[in-house]
């Protein structure tokens, strides 16, 4: 039996047009929503995440992220691969690798310094 149940991130962003734009380049599509345009809702195929403004971040203290569990990580990986992120500093995109947890996955971690795992079960 298919359950329905989902949990969904929320992570902080200084710029939600920034956020927009930097997810645009990852594939994702979304809009700023809300009273005061302070909150903002991303998809990219049945990944969602969801952003709201805290113009006071400090991306290089941000604690912020979550694990993106997907069925197969190799296209996903080769996809974010074009938006050509570095491998080092605030934004970055990590190598794939399998990792001894039992998981292959990448990690990308956006401009306001918020932490993607994106993975699949070995």
């Amino acid at each position: 039996m298919k359950s329905n149940d989902l949990a969904i991130p929320i992570l902080p962003s200084r710029s939600l047009p920034g956020t927009l734009a930097f997810y645009g380049r990852l594939g994702f599509e979304g809009e700023i929503l809300g009273e005061g345009d302070a909150y903002a809702i991303l998809t990219r195929g049945d990944l969602e995440l969801h952003f709201f403004l805290h113009t006071e971040l400090d991306p290089a203290e941000s604690w912020a992220g979550c694990y993106l569990r997907v069925a197969d990580v190799e296209p996903l990986y080769k996809a974010f691969l074009v938006a050509g992120l570095p491998k080092r500093g605030i934004p970055r995109m990590d190598v794939i690798e399998n990792k001894p947890w039992g998981m292959r996955e990448f990690a990308v971690v956006d401009e306001d310094g918020n932490l993607l795992r994106v993975g699949q079960v070995l």
